[in-house]
């Protein structure tokens, strides 16, 4: 590598170890050298002038003051820098915790000449950067990244600590997980699109954890050679919410192996451009007559929401309610289906957005218009599980046995009763899905039979593929594409769908979330062989937020 350096050749001059790691006095902003490693440090050395007694008594409370926010930082930053990991755990809230991710730093992830430089701290939180050198054997590479820490009142006694989490260390560690530096066991791979051409991040920043996920799965099977790096192991929790491990600095190349997947370069570049226009956006584009997964983009790159993303999926759920009540004679499109202010079942009292009504309408001015209570309506006619059943059955969903090449989340139907089963009607409740689920919803409802989504072709490593116990029958099926595209030409998301034409259908959603201003806007559709879902987080309306996103990809074709 051109950037390789031999640890012999950096500078001479070195202050002494300690416990691994590298005193190097560093100034920052809004603490300064000298608060940083003295002039004042002696009042936090755990001697106090008071009787243990009296120290009982004076639990400390309210809220932090600026004084104890960077007289804790500089403790906790000072002792870090030099080493001394037993001082800079115990300015923390859990010492024993703190203790073995630090000691891991020096001694797993091989960091050297590590410096950390305060930031003004903004309440209790205190940005910060670090920069150090990862060391293996006669290899070496600089590390540098911003990181925060948060002071809080420790439990207890009140005094002031660092909240410790592991993301202290590192933002992308979770707790559980560490850094590790050396042979990384997992060759690199090399993933190319569905016309070979290579995938990165450089060119597409969405595919950070998609490439991560890719080199798990396949990194021991392409063919490759690992090579030395520090990289972010996960551990227990990390592993169940299936994260994989991430590479953070390679110290010397692998032999990569090659791992093609169905992405279409031009819908992943247009994927990337629209949901760069919006915080908090996550987008999939699939091809339903096959299961192909052509385009994967998150505006945000770290969590992958697009595939693994657990969110209330609200009013988009209701494609797959539609086909239960059709099946079961509670709806037909044109008959007359009630659509009042409100209902109420279980103890809660449901109503419309902005309480509207349709007198005399029928179920597909309903679904067209998104009618709350059409749907709550229909609850004392269904058993618990009766929509959990439709999900996986038809559907293919909530089954956690899609295998699409990379991690992902099947969704979640749970069988609820009362109240809470009335709001899964409506995709609240208990109800999780994310935009690789709701747009396998539109494929389905597309081609008429559900097709597991894929990344990479079961041929690659004959993996099998899962599959729904049942279709819906020709009626049910023809109804709801009526339903869909008369949503899309002449209902809520018909503004969004404008200039889709042609063979094309459409529902649009909005998920209440607690805490949060602005419900999730969620946009489902397909158009000729292409389908697509998406969501904007904490944005408003799916048809003014989600749609514009997916009527642009459906419009790209591909």
């Amino acid at each position: 590598m051109g950037n390789r350096r031999r640890v012999a050749e950096r500078r001479k001059t070195r202050p002494a170890v300690l416990g691994g790691m590298i005193a190097v006095v560093v100034g920052g902003a809004g603490f300064g050298a000298y608060a940083l490693f003295g002039g004042g440090a002696a009042a936090e050395d755990g001697t106090r002038s008071t009787s243990t007694a009296q120290q009982a008594k004076d639990v400390k409370s309210g809220p932090l003051t600026a004084a104890e926010v960077t007289d804790t930082a500089r403790r906790f930053l000072t002792a870090w820098q030099k080493g001394e990991v037993s001082e800079a755990a115990a300015a923390t809230d859990d010492p024993k915790a703190a203790t073995a991710l630090l000691k891991s730093y020096a001694e797993d992830a091989r960091v050297e000449d590590v410096t950390l430089t305060p930031g003004t701290a903004s309440g209790g939180k205190v940005p910060f950067a670090v920069k150090g050198t990862v060391t293996h054997e006669d290899l070496s590479e600089p590390l540098a990244y911003d990181s925060a820490l948060t002071v809080v009142r420790r439990a207890g006694d009140g005094e002031p600590r660092v909240d410790w989490k592991a993301s202290v260390v590192h933002p992308e560690l979770k707790d559980g997980d560490k850094l590790v530096t050396g042979a990384s066991g997992t060759p690199p791979v090399k993933a190319l699109d569905r016309d070979g051409g290579e995938l990165t991040t450089a060119k597409y920043p969405s595919l950070g954890s998609v490439l991560d996920g890719l080199r798990e799965k396949y990194g021991k099977k392409a063919g490759g050679e690992a090579g030395v790096e520090l990289r972010i192991v996960r551990g227990e929790a990390s592993k169940k919410a299936e994260l994989s491990d991430k590479t953070l600095v390679e110290l010397s190349e692998g032999t990569p192996g090659t791992v093609k997947t169905t992405l279409n370069p031009a819908l992943q570049a247009a994927a990337e451009e629209q949901v760069a226009k919006k915080k908090r956006a996550s987008v999939v584009v699939l091809r339903p007559s096959t299961g192909e997964i052509l385009a994967v983009a998150n505006s945000s790159h770290g969590f992958n929401t697009a595939f693994q993303g657990s969110l209330a999926p609200g009013s988009t759920m209701k494609v797959i309610t539609s086909s239960l009540l059709i099946e079961k004679g509670l709806a037909s499109m044109d008959k007359q289906h009630p659509c009042p202010k409100y209902f109420s079942y279980g103890g809660w009292k449901f109503q419309n957005d902005d309480k509207f009504e349709i007198k005399n309408g029928t179920f597909k001015a309903s679904f067209a218009r998104s009618c709350n209570t059409a749907f709550i309506s229909q609850a004392p006619e269904l058993e618990n599980d009766d929509l959990t059943k439709q999900a996986q059955e038809v559907f293919g969903l909530a089954r956690n046995n899609w295998q699409i090449g990379v991690p992902s989340f099947d969704g979640a139907v749970p069988v609820q009763s009362a109240a809470p089963m009335a709001a899964s009607l409506i995709g609240q409740g208990g109800v999780r899905m994310n935009p690789l689920n709701m747009a396998s919803v539109a494929a389905t409802v597309k081609s008429g039979v559900f097709r597991q989504p894929y990344l990479v072709s079961p041929d690659v490593d004959g993996r099998k593929l899962a599959t729904a116990s049942r279709t819906l029958s020709a009626d049910t099926l023809a109804q709801l594409r009526e339903l869909m595209a008369y949503t899309a030409s002449a209902g809520t998301a018909a503004e969004a769908m404008a200039g889709v034409g042609g063979d094309s259908g459409a529902k649009t959603g909005s998920a209440e979330v607690d805490g949060q201003k602005k419900p999730n806007g969620w946009f489902t559709a397909y158009h000729g062989d292409l389908a697509a879902a998406g969501v904007v987080q904490a944005a408003g309306h799916g048809g003014s937020t989600a749609g514009p996103i997916v009527a642009s990809l459906l419009k790209s074709g591909g």
